[in-house]
Parts: C-alpha cells; sequence; structure tokens
C-alpha cells in the first residue's frame, strides 16, 4: 500500500531518490571528465595535441583550461553516480553543466583573463583542426552540458518512481510501537455480563412455573 493509498506523508519524500536516477549521466561526465584532463599530455605520443606538443608537459593553460574543468566534471560525475538525494545530485548536475561550458568558452576568455594560451594544434589539415577542437575543447564540452542538463531535468520532476522509493525508504526506516493493552480488573470482568444480560419479565417466570409436566 503506497502513500497515495494511506493518506500518509512520506519523510523525506521529496528528497529520497534511487541511485540509478542519474547513474548513467554521472558515469558518462566521469569518463569525459578523464579524457578532458588527460589527452593534452598523453595525445602527443599520436601526434594528436595543441602546442607544446610535448606529453606530460604542464602549462599554466592546460592547467585552467583542460584540467581544471575536467576535475570539476569528475566531481559532478561522482554526485550523479552516487547520491540518492535530490540535491546532492543537482549540485552534480549543474557541476557538470558548468564545467563542459568552460570546456567551450573557456579557449576565447583565456586571453581577457590572463590565463595563457593553449597554443596552435599539431594538425596538417583542415578535417584534423576541426577534430582536435572537437576532441579537446568543444566537442567535449557540449556532451557535458547535454548529459549534465538532461540529469538536471531528470532530477527536477519528482516520479511515482521516487515516490515508491520514498515510501519503501521510510517504511524500512520505521520502527513498529507496540501499544499494550490496559488490565481489567476481575471485578469489572464479571460486571459486564452481569449488565449485558436482557431483565426478565414476571410473566415469563409465572409461566415456567405453572407448566404443567409431561409424564
Amino acid at each position: 500500500m503506497t502513500g497515495f493509498e494511506t493518506g500518509r506523508r512520506v519523510r523525506g519524500g521529496a528528497m529520497q531518490i534511487p541511485r540509478s536516477r542519474g547513474a548513467a549521466s554521472g558515469l558518462l561526465l566521469i569518463v569525459l571528465g578523464v579524457w578532458g584532463a588527460l589527452i593534452p599530455f598523453v595525445g602527443p605520443y599520436f601526434d594528436f595535441a595543441y602546442s607544446p606538443a610535448q606529453p606530460w608537459v604542464w602549462t599554466e593553460a592546460r592547467g585552467w583550461l583542460e584540467v581544471l574543468p575536467a576535475l570539476v566534471a569528475v566531481v559532478g560525475g561522482f554526485l550523479l553516480l552516487t547520491s540518492r538525494n535530490r540535491a546532492t545530485a543537482m549540485l552534480g548536475g549543474w557541476l557538470g553543466v558548468i564545467a563542459g561550458a568552460w570546456f567551450v568558452i573557456g579557449r576565447a576568455s583565456a586571453q581577457a583573463l590572463t590565463i595563457g594560451d593553449i597554443g596552435v594544434p599539431s594538425a596538417t589539415t583542415p578535417a584534423k583542426t576541426a577534430v582536435l577542437e572537437l576532441a579537446f575543447f568543444s566537442g567535449i564540452g557540449a556532451l557535458m552540458i547535454f548529459l549534465a542538463a538532461a540529469a538536471v531535468g531528470r532530477l527536477s520532476i519528482r516520479s511515482l518512481r521516487d515516490i515508491g522509493y520514498a515510501q519503501r525508504f521510510a517504511d524500512t526506516g520505521a520502527q513498529p510501537v507496540v501499544v499494550e493493552p490496559e488490565p481489567v480488573l476481575d471485578h469489572e470482568a464479571e460486571e459486564v455480563p452481569r449488565r449485558q444480560r436482557s431483565p426478565r419479565h414476571w410473566g415469563d417466570i409465572l409461566r415456567r412455573r405453572h407448566t404443567p409436566i409431561a409424564h
């Protein structure tokens, strides 16, 4: 029997959600975050990088424009993946949106914020230049925004599945209350049958006394 049928208010029902509510988006955000943090350092092994095209070289621009948003995306994805609280999961979704937006617009703001220059792509064709742009910045940023925004949209709606989960959570955590019956004294128990007896009429008693006994 659910909270709708009993009319009982579910304890903490508005905030309790199943862990699988944002698990898919959270896992994909973690994967994209790991990709965004590692690709500038391992990409030069495959001639797939921005200058300086050397593996494991730290620059200020790589830290601000790639590693930082990637870590934010990983944190947001972890919150989406593991949280059973609606507010915490939505915080993870918004962190994913912010990380993706920074991947998209970060390079355009780097010069104004004086956080370094990411360099030029190590590409000889326009097609490879476009692939590098998508794989390093705008592509993964757009995917992060899409996944995180979809998760926030799902979390903002309280579905029947969420209500059922909150109901089961409340029923599992509730402790049964045992109400002991009040003791009944012996003289009170004897008086109850006497009071419930129907009074006898004198006419019935006389008829029983004058009824002849058949031989």
